[in-house]
């Protein structure tokens, strides 16, 4: 059964058997699977299963996975991605001849890209579709985008003045992720008060006028004189502090989901295509992931996140202990500056 992404919450109780989610839009797809998985824990689905279709996999794999019975939990949920969305003759037969024997204690969510109307009237597809939902994930253009626009904006509880809103719109249209981002950006700047066309655009120039992914870069390649400069460079022109813990938050929480997923067995090159990360990037990131262990990670985002805490609950801009933050993208002053804390 088709469901668009807005509907999702009316079908996850019961959940169905199998959910289908194809589509190119990194933001829908992420938030779509992240809204069956938290349904799924609710309902005693403990355990998370990743299989991906690559050279090396094997259907029996997924016979086997959903056959199987769990170490930890009564329930599993099964997460297969079809990267040419196709599961080939021996796919096709593996994936009908599952639903035909529906396991109660077994989810089986299925990810690919954007489906040809020949691939959604395939025999394999209708016998899923059939049994389960099925969400396509493509970009809302025009109205449909101003919609989705209007429910992040009341999901953020951001007051956008009508020029504002507009403004947002022409900015993005086509582009949720960065959509979103921006407003992450905007509640944290401006929680409460009402924000205007000129507001906004006076955010997004400081943002970009001396660019803080300049200082994310530099930090992933543990450039540390240049991020310390560039750094000092954003304090000195006025840069709220907020916005260059924002883009190393985001840049830690990255690290730690690549981090996390390599240590469980993930292939690199879906990761890669999981967080939208572009070939010219993926250096810099893979340095980080090598140079930097998971426990170093962590202690950096408990580092931030009580930055974070004493800028909201206290007001206190500390530009040194963001500075002591980034020197940490260096595995060596984990060593040298263990012994300095934030009260």
């Amino acid at each position: 059964m088709r469901v668009y992404p807005e509907q999702l919450t009316r079908h996850l109780s019961p959940l169905h058997p199998c959910y289908l989610i194809f589509g190119d839009d990194p933001w829908l797809v992420e938030t779509t699977k992240d809204h069956i998985r938290l349904a799924a824990k609710r309902q005693g689905f403990a355990e998370r299963i990743e299989l991906i279709q690559d050279t090396g996999f094997h259907w029996h794999e997924l016979s086997q996975e959903w056959q199987a019975m769990s170490l930890f939990s009564s329930k599993r949920l099964i997460e297969l991605v079809l990267p040419q969305g196709k599961p080939g003759t021996e796919g096709a037969a593996t994936l009908q001849s599952l639903l035909q024997a529906a396991n109660p204690d077994t989810l089986l969510l299925i990810e690919g890209p954007k489906l040809s109307s020949e691939q959604t009237n395939s025999k394999w597809f209708k016998a899923l579709d059939a049994k389960g939902i099925y969400l396509p994930c493509a970009t809302p253009e025009g109205d449909q985008f101003m919609r989705w626009l209007d429910s992040r904006i009341k999901h953020f509880q951001l007051h956008l003045q009508p020029d504002a809103r507009a403004m947002l719109y022409a900015l993005y249209e086509g582009n949720l992720l960065a959509a979103d981002q921006a407003m992450q950006l905007l509640q944290l700047l401006s929680p409460a008060k009402p924000i205007s066309a000129a507001e906004l655009s006076h955010y997004f120039e400081d943002q970009s006028r001396f660019t803080v992914f300049q200082l994310t870069d530099a930090l992933l390649g543990n450039r540390q004189d240049s991020a310390q400069h560039m750094l000092a460079q954003l304090n000195g022109e006025g840069t709220a502090l907020p916005i260059v813990l924002w883009a190393v938050f985001k840049e830690l929480n990255l690290l730690f989901q690549l981090k996390s997923d390599m240590a469980n067995g993930a292939n690199l090159n879906h990761l890669w295509s999981k967080h939208r990360i572009w070939d010219k990037r993926k250096p810099l990131y893979q340095a980080a992931i090598q140079r930097l262990s998971l426990d170093q990670i962590e202690a950096m985002l408990a580092f931030a996140s009580q930055l974070e805490l004493n800028l909201k609950q206290h007001g206190r801009e500390d530009w040194t202990a963001l500075s002591h933050l980034c020197l940490l993208f260096d595995p060596k002053a984990h060593r040298q500056l263990a012994h300095i804390s934030l009260d």
